[in-house]
Order: structure tokens, then sequence, then C-alpha cells
């Protein structure tokens, strides 16, 4: 694992881009972006079209290693190259951002109130390959749409299975058991999930350490003994349906709790705007994420 890069995810300011819509997700991502369904033909087309949106943003002014610490990446996008340089090369290389990879394979049917990750053929071999691409680390998401015990603990059991796996491997997992925001009994998740996590931080073996990506709790500093735990070396927040604004107000209200973003970063990017204004909009965008970030 690359110590530099470990020491900028642990202990620098900013926040992690998530850029990491997959197939089922980069329809709406272009959608926000205004590239509608009826301007491509095909699957590769609309990938074509979602990594040339992704470039514009990695080649921004406004996509820097001053507010932005590290970037989540699909798995096409880290196979894809920007000006002839690996996406994760070009991410650390010329931007000084730590590049992390999407592993998950979707979500399960909601059972027990949660939806468990589908299974994901093949992650050794993924995980190897995200070696090569000289990638730091992971990420994998679960939901948690109501407040079963043993739903949530499914949960967090197949996270931290699979997330030990990503250890053993030398990267390091975000482990994202997400809390829908529209979940009518939020806070008493949260109070399940964090009591869980912490039992299972206690089977870590040696001195390993894993990453959590969690929902901006209901309860202002609710994670805190998450944040501070000596088995986690970050807490990140996702925006799970909130907008930019609501999101950063929520997210300054909890101390040492940093973004990992995506369209709540996004929501005010279009491919019809000049390369100034887009760069102006996403200055502005990343200016409040961060302010958030380090509050």
């Amino acid at each position: 694992m690359n110590r530099e890069q470990m020491k900028v995810i642990e202990s620098a300011d900013g926040f992690i881009a998530a850029l990491d819509q997959s197939g089922g997700s980069t329809p709406k991502a272009l959608s926000g972006y205004g590239i509608e369904k009826d301007q491509y033909s095909s699957e590769e087309e609309m990938f074509d079209l979602v990594h040339a949106m992704r470039t514009r943003i990695i080649r921004s002014p406004s996509f820097k290693k001053e507010a932005i610490i590290g970037a989540i990446l699909f798995e096409q996008t880290m196979e894809r190259t920007i000006e002839g340089i690996n996406t994760p090369d070009y991410l650390w290389e010329k931007k000084g951002v730590v590049p992390f990879l999407k592993v998950d394979k979707g979500l399960a049917p909601e059972e027990n109130g949660v939806q468990l990750m589908k299974p994901i053929p093949g992650l050794d071999q993924l995980l190897e390959k995200a070696k090569e691409y000289r990638v730091f680390g992971t990420k994998m998401r679960s939901v948690i749409n109501r407040a079963d015990q043993r739903g949530i603990r499914s949960i967090v059991e197949q996270q931290f299975e699979i997330g030990k796996q990503i250890v053993r491997s030398g990267l390091m997992p975000i482990l994202e058991p997400e809390v829908s925001i529209k979940s009518s009994d939020k806070a008493e998740s949260e109070r399940l999930l964090k009591a869980l996590i912490l039992e299972s931080l206690d089977t870590l073996e040696g001195e390993d350490q894993i990453m959590l990506k969690l929902s901006i709790p209901t309860v202002t500093d609710f994670y805190s003994e998450l944040i501070d735990h000596p088995r986690v070396l970050r807490v990140v927040a996702l925006s799970g349906g909130y907008s930019q604004d609501e999101a950063c107000e929520l997210l300054e209200k909890n101390h040492g709790l940093i973004a990992s973003f995506s369209r709540a970063l996004l929501e005010d990017l279009r491919v019809s705007q000049s390369d100034g204004e887009f760069d102006r909009v996403l200055a502005a965008a990343v200016d409040k994420i961060y302010r958030a970030s380090i509050s």
C-alpha cells in the first residue's frame, strides 16, 4: 500500500469525489449532465459519454488536491485513459488525488429491511487488477431501508467479510452500509448500525484498518466514536439524495466527518457549459463541499 497515499487519506483536509456511477446509474448521471437516452444508441456509446464527462471533471483546474483528497472510480473508468495516461495514474501523478475503485455489482432485492450486495464473482482477480492499475482502495455499497436488527446485522457481516478479503489483498476497503434518508426510522437504524460496526471492528486482526462511508447521521456527531476509532482510517459521508446545499449544511455540523459526494458534487454541471463556466460551477461546488468537510 502506497504510504504517501495513506498519509493523504488519513490526515489531509478535503473530501473524496465519487465518480463511480456504473451501468445502472449512468443514464441518470448523464441525464443530470444534460445528455438524454435518445442521444446515444448503445451501451458502448453511453460509457464513452460518461467517461468524457468524468475526464472533463478530472481535468478541470477546479478538481485539485488542495480540496479533493481521493476519487472513487467505476471499473471501466479505471481501465480507460486521460490524456493517454491510465485514469488512476492521472489522478495521482497529475492531480495528487488518491484513486479508489468501486467493486460491488449492485444490490440484491430487499429482505429484512435491507439490500445486501449481490455476489461479486471474480473479486480476487478484480483486486489484483486494481493493484496493477495502482489503485489505493475500494468501495462497496449496500442499503438499509428499515431498522431491522437481523437485516442490519447481515449487512455489517457481509461488508466486513468482504472488507477483510480486500485488506488481505493489500488494498484499503471503504465499507458503505448506507442508511436510506427516506427511512421512517433512520435514527434507530443508525443506532443499530453503529453498535454492530463497533462490535465488528474488534474482529480485525493485527494493525488492519478499514474506512467507512455512511449516511449523514440524524443525531449530530453520532459517529464520533467511529471517527476516533484506531481501526478506522477515515469516515466519509455520502449525500444520499440530499441536494448540495442540504448535504453541506448537515455535514458541516458533524465534526471530523468528510464528504464523499456524487450527485451533490455534480448537480449543477452541464455538457452545454463552456469550459470557463464549467470550471466556475465546479469550483463553487468543490469549495462548498470542502468547507463543510473541514468544519
